[in-house]
């Protein structure tokens, strides 16, 4: 009997060692990583040298950068439309960390910009003021260099005074000066007005082709300091000359053409001008040799 349950004993000892040997339970005896039976160890993956990942720097981190070599082939056509079609113009590019200065200027220029807008009540058909529009033309128009510059040379032709001719030479000098000095800013700042309307037939002969400055502000205000210094006038006209040249400027505003900084910039390059022309005074002497050579009348020279 007691052999029997040693014999037994061993069996079931034999069948639970069986048991664990199963394929089932081979990974149990199997240290960690190693393969299992039938299985064979994973060859390594031989390495591939893979192109390097351009970074968010090397492709440039700032909008609007152009990229100086394009690719070779189509490739590199379709790669430079399209980054030509995505670049982001410098106008639009956010400036990182802008100055003081820069904030102050570009809120000056955007409430010049919006103001002028608003203030141009005269400026095309659908404008609140447009029944008003000639008569606004009127007295800007009283302010161009061409009836001026026709109106000097025409009294110069017929004055027999020689204190007339001197006043009227220095006069048509000063109104040569402005358009010269202001046509050369214009051209240098080359700004536009703020309706973006093209200039006139007439304002290409005056070269006043672009806003800034304004070219009528800076006249009127010449021309009248230059009056109210050399002629005799009553108060009533005096005023009625700042007036004028008040209203000559700021109507090229109500019309479109020019904005409020334009106009006030005029005003002031208007008064630097004539007291430049009158620290120039050219005496009546001079004046003379002038309209002598204009005429090519030579006997006074001789």
């Amino acid at each position: 009997m007691e052999s029997d349950i040693a014999t037994q004993g061993r069996a079931c000892r034999r069948s639970r060692d069986n048991v664990l040997n199963r394929p089932e339970f081979l990974s149990l005896n199997q240290p960690v990583g190693a393969p299992g039976p039938g299985e064979s160890r994973p060859r390594a993956r031989p390495r591939t040298s893979s192109p390097k990942q351009p970074t968010s720097q090397e492709n440039g981190a700032f909008r609007g950068v152009r990229q100086d070599a394009p690719d070779a082939g189509a490739g590199g056509s379709e790669g430079g439309a399209n980054e030509s079609s995505s670049r982001i113009p410098e106008q639009d590019c956010m400036q990182l960390n802008p100055s003081l200065g820069g904030i102050a200027l570009n809120s000056l220029l955007a409430i010049d910009i919006c103001m002028s807008k608003r203030l141009g009540v005269c400026a095309g058909p659908q404008a609140p003021l447009f029944s008003l529009h000639s008569l606004v033309g009127l007295l800007a128009f009283s302010g161009h260099a061409v009836p001026w510059v026709v109106g000097t040379i025409i009294s110069l032709a017929r004055s027999n005074t020689l204190a007339g001719q001197e006043v009227l030479v220095n006069l048509l000098l000063a109104l040569v000066l402005d358009i010269l000095t202001v046509g050369g800013l214009q051209k240098l700042v080359k700004r536009r007005g703020p309706r973006g309307f093209p200039p006139g037939f007439f304002d290409y002969i005056a070269m006043d082709t672009y806003s800034f400055p304004a070219a009528h502000a800076s006249r009127t205000v010449m021309v009248a300091g230059f009056l109210l210094n050399h002629l005799v006038l009553a108060v009533p006209l005096r005023i009625l000359l700042y007036i004028w040249a008040f209203l000559a400027g700021v109507s090229r505003v109500l019309l479109g053409r020019h904005h409020l900084s334009d106009v006030g910039c005029g005003f002031i390059l208007g008064v630097l001008h004539f007291h430049l022309v009158e620290s120039v005074w050219l005496d009546s002497d001079t004046c003379q040799i002038i309209i002598s050579i204009s005429t090519f009348n030579w006997a006074p020279l001789m």
